[in-house]
């Protein structure tokens, strides 16, 4: 039993609540508009409030943000149609515990969700959040970021909408995926991923939308697809930037309708496949540049999630090891000089690159000592490469703009270091080091100038010839995009 309130301009909605949640005892508050919402929250208290998106004369996502500054306590849940699921989902974001989609199809699911929120019972939702994301090896540690994702990703998991995965090679993309898919209602179907840059167009088509016989030389017999077996299911589609513009196109109609042909074929199939798909690269950028279809982008990125590269989690790397650890079953440890040298590595292959490390250490490691020290590390991470360690210290706005040429000096520095005396490097590694040398600087000239101008925008982005949008953008504010 608890005090709820309802917001939504559709009088039948407040009616059908009413009349749910006031059978099952509790008591409910009415809510017509914004004007309605401030009224009510001054008058009362509330264990739980429903909130309608849109509304005449208000945001949801303003109301809900006044909600959480005027009662913290109170469970949130946004109500949206289809069309608004992307606003939902930055509800989510903004606190909402969850969200409901217009009409509510479910009852009895709806029931559940009241149920829990009114109750204890997210504290355990969230225990087995975090052991299945253990089980499946998507370790999220301490780092805030990684725990408001996995959060978003458990959430949105229940829901029937398609999510795209963000995040550089080896960050874990598909162990995400399998999360989400795990924490689904569909997690008693089958799960396929498939890399589309692994294969060629042609085989990918038959991969994913199966084939009769004879359709192309080598089709002896007809082949079920993708599609066709994950009916029900989830497919995981990687490096969906890889996927040439045909089958794009193909690949939109699915999303579309529903609707598939084989390869060959002439028979419309129907499946109720949920996409996950994933990219290292920015499909933003490559709309811009024509190598990806914009409406096949607006389909997939229904709930975008970006997975942080590992050298901006560096304060989980223990924790991460820890967990590598136990999974190769030794009883060996990382000394303390070992793991400071390990954070000062840039880490451009991420969490998959640390794995490789550590079963490189540990085979190496095992019957000459407990303790494994950096002896026992590749070269690259023996050398006191600066670009890393410099671009993962967080500075002051005084140090920003003293310390460049020191910056410059451990860079260069570090370069050298590598030029002359290492036979295998990481060219990967120097090359993003060179975009981050770029950015520091541009970042000084523009802390330098802020200085002189005592903090005026307008005056220092004239000063350096540039946008105040670019002056922004090097400052790594939200929202800051020169190219916008």
């Amino acid at each position: 039993m608890g005090n709820i309130l309802v917001i939504d301009d559709e009088r039948e909605v407040g009616t059908f609540f009413q009349h749910l949640l006031e059978g099952r005892g509790n008591k409910v508050k009415l809510g017509f508009s914004g004007e309605d919402f401030f009224q009510l929250i001054q008058q009362y208290k509330f264990d739980l409030a429903f909130i309608d998106v849109k509304l005449p004369d208000a945001n949801g996502l303003n109301l809900l943000k006044q909600l959480k500054r005027s009662c913290p306590s109170c469970k949130a849940v946004v109500m949206t149609g289809y069309s608004t699921v992307k606003t939902a989902v930055e509800a989510i974001k903004h606190g909402a515990n969850d969200y409901i989609e217009k009409p509510f199809d479910d009852i009895e699911q709806l029931e559940r969700l009241i149920d829990e929120l009114l109750s204890d019972g997210p504290l355990s939702s969230q225990d087995d959040m975090y052991k299945l994301a253990e089980t499946l090896g998507f370790i999220v540690g301490t780092n805030k970021e990684m725990n408001d994702l996995l959060k978003l990703a458990y959430k949105i998991a229940k829901k029937n909408v398609n999510v795209l995965i963000e995040g550089e090679t080896g960050t874990g993309k598909e162990v995400l995926a399998h999360f989400i898919h795990n924490a689904s209602m569909r997690y008693d179907q089958p799960f396929i991923g498939v890399n589309c840059g692994a294969v060629s167009e042609t085989l990918l088509e038959s991969e994913l939308f199966g084939h009769e016989k004879g359709a192309f030389t080598g089709a002896v017999k007809e082949k079920k697809g993708i599609f066709e077996i994950a009916n029900r299911g989830t497919l995981f589609l990687d490096e969906i930037g890889e996927a040439s513009l045909a089958t794009q196109v193909k690949l939109l109609r699915v999303l579309e309708t529903g609707e598939y042909i084989r390869v060959g074929g002439e028979t419309i199939r129907k499946t109720n496949t949920r996409i996950i798909a994933a990219s290292h690269v920015n499909l933003a950028k490559a709309v811009e540049e024509k190598t990806f279809r914009e409406d096949l982008l607006y389909r997939l990125d229904v709930v975008k999630l970006t997975i942080p590269p590992l050298r901006e989690r560096l304060e989980d790397l223990p924790i991460l090891i820890d967990y590598f650890l136990k999974k190769l079953n030794t009883p060996l440890s990382f000394s303390e000089d070992c793991i400071s040298r390990m954070k000062q590595y840039h880490w451009p292959g991420n969490v998959r690159e640390l794995y490789n490390v550590v079963k490189r250490a540990v085979t190496l490691a095992e019957g000459e000592t407990e303790v494994i020290t950096v002896d026992y590390l590749p070269e690259k991470l023996k050398v006191p490469l600066h670009l890393g360690q410099v671009s993962n210290n967080k500075r002051s706005t005084k140090d920003e703009v003293e310390d460049l040429e020191a910056y410059l000096q451990k860079w260069m520095n570090g370069v050298l270091a590598l030029w002359k005396n290492s036979d295998r490097l990481d060219l990967e590694q120097v090359i993003s080091s060179v975009k981050e040398l770029e950015t520091k600087i541009g970042r000084s000239f523009v802390m330098k100038m802020l200085k002189e101008t005592l903090g005026n925008r307008k005056e220092a982005a004239e000063r350096l010839n540039i946008s105040v949008r670019t002056l922004r953008y090097l400052l790594k504010e939200k929202g800051a995009d020169p190219k916008a």
